[in-house]
């Protein structure tokens, strides 16, 4: 966890399969969004032994009750950092359970920012989320664009779809994730408020 002083909000990251904590790509976006004065959770959400089964890397189900035992656990933190708004951030399968968490914590996900992700294996929980979602694709990213369009008429809150010309499924063209720790920080900084108490607090 990174706590930059008086957070605007705090967002969680659900990496992808494959990842992990350590994702170059997703530590570039928590550095973006730190220097925003988000604070940033990054945590692993399968054991090093659960890794190796790969059917659990696509278990979205279990990766979303572990994300929102990450949620619950922020609870238990001191109240400068409980009581801020919080967002998730999903990238690829990660996407999904992120939705599934946010579906089934409706009062305390503020916002939800997806990359290059696979919406679309949330299934049921979809129309079941009420926070604002952003949907950050790229325009080179073929297939998973659609898939993503196709999520869209199925999200119940606030949605976006912001496609980034030329960029592939994992961001590496130049200039490729600053557009996606843009938009990104701007989603957040729109629907993550801090309440006047809490920044005081901090």
């Amino acid at each position: 966890m990174t706590l930059p002083e008086n957070p605007r909000g705090l967002v969680v990251f659900a990496h992808g399969s494959g990842s992990s904590r350590f994702s170059t790509r997703n530590i570039a976006v928590a550095q973006g969004l730190n220097a925003r004065r988000f604070a940033t959770l990054l945590f692993d959400l399968l054991t090093p032994q659960e890794e190796c089964d790969r059917a659990n890397v696509f278990n979205v189900g279990m990766l979303g009750k572990r994300l929102v035992a990450a949620v619950d656990w922020l609870q238990g933190l001191k109240p400068a950092v409980a009581c801020l708004p919080v967002g998730l951030f999903g990238a690829s399968t990660g996407a999904a359970a992120a939705l599934i968490a946010a579906a089934q914590l409706p009062d305390r996900i503020a916002a939800v920012v997806s990359r290059g992700g696979r919406p679309d294996l949330a299934g049921e929980a979809l129309p079941h989320v009420r926070a604002p979602t952003l949907l950050i694709v790229g325009g080179a990213d073929v297939g998973v664009i659609e898939l993503n369009e196709e999520a869209l008429t199925w999200l119940g809150g606030p949605t976006a779809l912001e496609i980034i010309p030329g960029a592939t499924h994992l961001f590496p063209e130049p200039g490729a994730m600053d557009a996606v720790i843009e938009h990104a920080s701007r989603w957040f900084g729109r629907y993550l408020q801090a309440p006047t108490s809490v920044r005081a607090a901090s």
